[in-house]
């Protein structure tokens, strides 16, 4: 009987020692995966990188307190007086001729008007109702026609329709202020967080050429790249060459990142982002004035299909790539896009930690 107890016990230890082993890997592969995974946002100038930064903050979290929101008051200012002076700008660059006397007025008032550096002073309320006027004249019906020959900020539209509210004495920024407020990224911005089991370790770096010599330091064991792209840039020139298009920009500029020998086992996730402002704009600035060969009419889809089809060219290394369509500015869209990147993530993370 005793030899039974024995047989027995010896078999449980041996069950148990398989266990513990089963256990520790478990454990060891847990603790492995637990790692920080690093994402580097990439994108030339005001393809959205930011916005997806400020997203992850609302999404994963926990958005933004008052007083966090409060710290944008003077970069909306200054985006909606600077998108005010553009617009002014485009009124002299093509002889547009105001059609009253109060237009004239506001547009010299606006053009000497000059923000405080003290976030705490409000605007001038005269600053809302000039823009408000200048905005519903016709002569900017006119500009606008023409947006693809001078610079105005993506997110002009908004500001200039709640230029009111921004410019009321009590004025707070909201969520929807700050996606769209703008400020030059320079350097390199980081973020952290969790998406489900996994910690995310994002690093923004500048867009402007005069930013991507810094993006160097980076660039060590990044599990994946989020390359934006802004779809609605095709007709557009760069910000620091006038005569260069964003578009064909953005595509040197991921020739040069998708081909790197830094990134030969990276994953890259491409946000084809402005979506919505591209759908906007594809009637009345045609494609394939910009690119001969495109032969999709108007229809988003197909256009959106075709310029993947650009950036699918040049990835002559092969790398992995997971293309989604975007729109930066909605919580909604993206928090749906980062449900599927997180698998995308997930999946490099364990082929990384050798898991799979």
């Amino acid at each position: 009987m005793g030899s039974c107890f024995s047989s027995e016990s010896a078999g449980d230890a041996e069950q148990k020692k398989r266990s513990q082993a089963i256990d520790r890997k478990l454990e060891e592969d847990s603790r492995r995966l637990r790692r920080e995974c690093k994402i580097l946002l990439l994108g030339s100038g005001e393809s959205g990188k930011s916005t997806i930064v400020k997203q992850m903050k609302i999404i994963h979290q926990n958005g933004y307190t008052v007083e966090e929101l409060a710290l944008y008051r003077l970069t909306v200012y200054k985006n909606l007086l600077e998108c005010a002076k553009a617009l002014i700008g485009a009124y002299h660059q093509f002889s547009l001729e105001p059609t009253s006397q109060k237009v004239r007025d506001y547009i010299e008032f606006l053009t000497d008007y000059n923000i405080d550096p003290d976030p705490n002073i409000p605007l001038d309320s005269t600053v809302g109702d000039a823009i408000t006027y200048i905005w519903n004249d016709p002569c900017t019906s006119t500009a606008l026609e023409r947006q693809n020959e001078f610079y105005l900020m993506d997110s002009a539209p908004y500001f200039f329709e709640e230029a009111k509210r921004i410019t009321a004495p009590d004025y707070i920024p909201n969520v929807n202020d700050v996606l769209r407020a703008r400020t030059k990224t320079t350097g390199i911005y980081e973020t952290r967080f969790t998406m489900g089991q996994l910690s995310i370790h994002m690093f923004d770096v500048g867009g402007q050429r005069s930013e991507r010599k810094k993006w160097i330091h980076c660039f060590e064991n990044v599990t994946s790249i989020i390359f934006c792209v802004a779809l609605s840039e095709y007709d557009q020139v760069l910000l620091e060459e006038g005569n260069q298009n964003r578009m064909m920009e953005s595509l040197v500029l991921f020739d040069s990142v998708v081909n790197s020998r830094w990134f030969m086992r990276t994953s890259i996730i491409l946000f084809l982002n402005k979506v919505d402002l591209f759908r906007q704009k594809l009637p009345r600035s045609p494609l394939s004035n910009y690119f001969p060969d495109y032969s999709g009419g108007n229809d988003v889809n197909r256009a959106a299909k075709y310029l993947l089809w650009r950036f699918n060219q040049v990835n002559r290394a092969h790398l992995n790539l997971y293309p989604h369509l975007t729109q930066a500015t909605d919580t909604t869209n993206i928090r749906l896009v980062f449900a599927a990147v997180k698998e995308t993530i997930l999946q490099n993370a364990l082929k990384d930690s050798g898991i799979l």
